[in-house]
């Protein structure tokens, strides 16, 4: 009796760990399909922002007429500065580039609100009412093919975007996530952040709120392209980077990289 007792006891025991070997195989394909993210009791904009006061972003994407392309960059020369520097605008122009690769003949702007969407809604109201703005806009129509906006907030492990001296190049790196995984993809940039730091590259992270939804931009400046590689690379020697690197690129549908070079309008150098 006590020799068929501890037998039945093995084969319960081997087939436990057969069914949890099987259980773990079965679960870490299914990871492979399914991110899983704790369900929050809150939404991700404000586990992911600046609390106190979350500015609100605009980045505009305007696809010029290449023929257009000076006239379009002289018109804005003339009229974004001086919406930035006017205080009765509650807005900022963070940068202003044109596409260098990626893209061409695109012009993309960062707008920065503080006091999030009734700065937004107060700026395009008083703008209706501006004379030359209303102009520039009529002119600017003729010029363009096609244009696209988003509305982002930025995430608050990363810099809030500040005017920087130049000469620079500019990296806006677009990654379109997959449905629920931002607070994923949050966790692991709070700690990997801190591996892109070195050269003060890192100028503003975001993710989308209106428009493309579950977008998230990285924006980078960088002297040149040898130093963005050699930058880029130099992110390998950090323990951990790796590992951030696995973890992310599974969230990840499609991503898209723009090298951009500041206008002379342009606040970031």
């Amino acid at each position: 009796h006590h020799l068929r007792c501890m037998l039945v006891s093995n084969v319960e025991a081997s087939g436990l760990a057969v069914s949890s070997t099987r259980y773990k195989e079965d679960s870490w394909f299914k990871s492979l399909f399914v991110r899983k993210v704790d369900p929050r009791k809150d939404a991700h904009a404000n586990l992911l922002t600046k609390n106190e006061e979350s500015n609100l972003y605009k980045i505009q994407f305007h696809n010029v007429k290449p023929e257009c392309l000076d006239a379009y960059n002289k018109i804005c020369e003339e009229i974004l500065p001086a919406i930035h520097a006017d205080k009765y605008y509650p807005c900022e122009l963070v940068g202003t580039w044109n596409t260098w690769y990626g893209e061409q003949d695109q012009a993309v702007h960062l707008w920065r609100y503080r006091g999030g969407y009734p700065a937004l809604t107060e700026v395009m109201t008083k703008l209706r009412e501006n004379k030359e703005f209303v102009e520039y806009r009529k002119e600017r129509g003729k010029m363009l093919l096609s244009r696209r906006n988003q509305l982002l907030l930025e995430f608050s492990f990363w810099n809030e975007p500040v005017p920087r001296e130049g000469p620079n190049i500019y990296e806006l790196r677009s990654y379109q996530l997959r449905p629920g995984t931002m607070i994923e993809w949050g966790n692991y940039w709070a700690r990997a952040i801190g591996y892109r730091q070195h050269n003060s590259e890192a100028v503003g992270g975001f993710f989308s709120q209106i428009g493309n939804l579950y977008m998230v931009h990285h924006l980078w400046a960088y002297k040149d392209l040898q130093s963005r590689e050699n930058t880029r690379n130099a992110a390998w020697q950090h323990e951990g980077w790796d590992e951030v690197v696995y973890y992310t690129v599974p969230l990840i549908q499609h991503m898209d990289s723009r090298i951009m070079i500041p206008t002379k309008a342009s606040p970031l150098k």
